[in-house]
Formats: structure tokens, C-alpha cells, sequence
């Protein structure tokens, strides 16, 4: 019998299959794991909005947390966004108690236009409970900026703000975006130093969801053994690749395609023709 590595995502439903748990479990499974998760709320939201949302309580959340870890424990999990106090502190008691590994969080406060996410009570509440459990923290730009207090124009200044995050917090971080919040480099800050990740921009501008992607990514990675640099090294190229299908769906910014490199004799006919099995 065969063994996977498995990795556990920790976030919202998205119900259009774009983003939070929906796209974790697509990104975990084609990075080769097998993929888990425990659902923070549910949205109403498709490729233009959101437009409800439906937290569970924490003591659904803990539940969950419990049957996974005491029949398929995790070897790397991944928390997206998380919008309440006391579901955040309900996580943070739950990868505690079973010591947990591999944790990376992806700090949703706020989005790439400018807008806040999350409660100022639950922000102060992921840099109590979260961040000092993580092995690594993947904000954006503007997130970067909350977390540090600095303002971030420049490279050197990015390095500084995760220099800044990384020491406050005992982990490593990885800032996305690099220098220009819209360019494809992405800085890592790791025990004292740093490295660049180089990307070109992808003229796509169905980016729904690739947050949740990459830091999933980075989990599955770190699941099967590879080291943080690599990991991340890895989850870039996926994203690209997810990226450069060019999958165009929906009316606003659509979903990428999580199965580009999926191939065999159960995707056939992903492009609307049938497979004749009885020839």
C-alpha cells in the first residue's frame, strides 16, 4: 500500500472553485499530496464579489480540526483567511495541542486594492495567536506594510520590513510582490537573510485566487520534504504555469487552471470532447 504525504488547508469556501478552500485542495492535490481541509465560513461569491459570508462557530472549527488530526494528521498545513478572533484563537489552540509542523500563513488583512479584510481586533489577534506558530508568513505589499509600520517603496525597503516582521514574529517571511506591487518578484526573508525570486509578469488578467495558490503550493512542498527556499521556488513555477493556461471563465477576474499539467486518461475531454472508451 502507498503512503502520500498530506497537507491540511484552513480557510473559507469559495463557492465559484477559485479561491480559499476550493483552490487549496486543487493546488495541494496537483502538487501531489493529498489534500484536507477545515472550513472557517462559507461565501456566496463568484468571479465579480462576494456577496454573503457564513462563519462557523469555533466549536465547529475545533471539531474538525480534532477528526483530522487524530486519524490523518497533516505534514504541513496552510491557513488562509481567518476573519474572527475567537476562530483564530480556536486554531491556534488546535495546532498547539497536536504540535503541529510546516505551518504557513497566508495573513489575508487586506486586498491588492487597498481594501481591509479583516477586523482590527482580529489582526491584533493573527500577530498574538498565529504568526509565532508559523514556519512562514506570505503577506502582500500592503500587508507587509501594516505588519511593519514601514512604508514600502523600494527593495531595500522590503527588505527591511521583513527583517522587521521575520525578527518580531520568530519566522521566516515571504513578501509578494517585490518592489512594484505589480511586478512577480517575491522577496524571502529566512534566519537572517534574504534571497530574491525573480518572475516575469503573466499578461493575464484572470488572477482569482492566486494567493491561496501559492502559499498552498509552498504547504504541499513542504508536506513532501523540500526545504522553505525550494518550496517556494516550486510553488512559483506552478502558479505560472497555472497562470499561462490562460483559463478564461466568469464575468469579473477568473479562477486559473489548478489542472494544467494534470494529464491522463480522465482528462480527456476537458476541452468539451468526448472520449470514445467503448471503440
Amino acid at each position: 500500500m502507498s503512503i502520500m504525504k498530506t497537507a491540511l488547508t484552513i480557510a473559507g469556501s469559495d463557492s465559484s472553485g477559485g479561491a480559499g478552500i476550493q483552490a487549496d485542495i486543487k493546488t495541494m492535490t496537483a502538487n501531489g499530496v493529498y489534500a484536507m481541509s477545515a472550513i472557517t465560513a462559507l461565501t456566496a461569491q463568484n468571479t465579480t464579489g462576494v456577496t454573503d459570508i457564513m462563519e462557523v462557530t469555533p466549536h465547529f472549527l475545533g471539531a474538525q480540526l480534532d477528526a483530522i488530526f487524530t486519524d490523518i494528521a497533516p505534514d504541513a498545513i496552510k491557513i488562509g483567511m481567518v476573519s474572527s478572533t475567537s476562530l483564530i484563537e480556536t486554531i491556534a489552540e488546535k495546532l498547539k495541542q497536536y504540535h503541529a509542523e510546516n505551518i504557513v500563513v497566508d495573513p489575508v488583512m487586506v486586498a491588492t486594492s487597498g481594501a481591509r479584510l479583516i477586523r482590527e481586533d482580529a489582526i491584533e489577534a493573527l500577530k498574538k495567536h498565529l504568526f509565532p506558530i508559523a514556519s512562514v508568513l506570505t503577506p502582500n505589499i500592503l500587508e507587509a506594510e501594516i505588519l511593519s509600520g514601514m512604508e514600502v517603496r523600494s527593495e531595500k525597503e522590503m527588505e527591511a520590513a521583513a527583517e522587521v516582521i521575520g525578527s518580531k514574529y520568530g519566522c521566516a517571511v515571504l513578501c509578494k510582490g517585490g518592489h512594484q506591487r505589480n511586478d512577480a518578484n517575491d522577496l524571502l526573508y529566512q534566519n537572517g537573510s534574504v534571497r530574491w525570486f525573480y518572475g516575469r509578469r503573466i499578461d493575464n488578467p484572470n488572477t482569482h485566487g492566486t494567493g491561496c495558490t501559492l502559499s498552498s503550493a509552498i504547504a504541499a512542498n513542504l508536506a513532501k520534504g523540500r526545504d522553505l527556499e525550494s518550496s517556494v521556488q516550486q510553488a512559483k513555477q506552478y502558479l505560472s504555469g497555472a497562470l499561462e493556461a490562460m483559463l478564461d471563465l466568469g464575468k469579473g477576474s477568473g479562477p486559473m487552471n489548478h489542472a494544467f499539467a494534470i494529464s491522463g486518461e480522465y482528462e480527456e475531454g476537458r476541452d468539451g470532447r468526448e472520449k470514445n472508451f467503448f471503440v
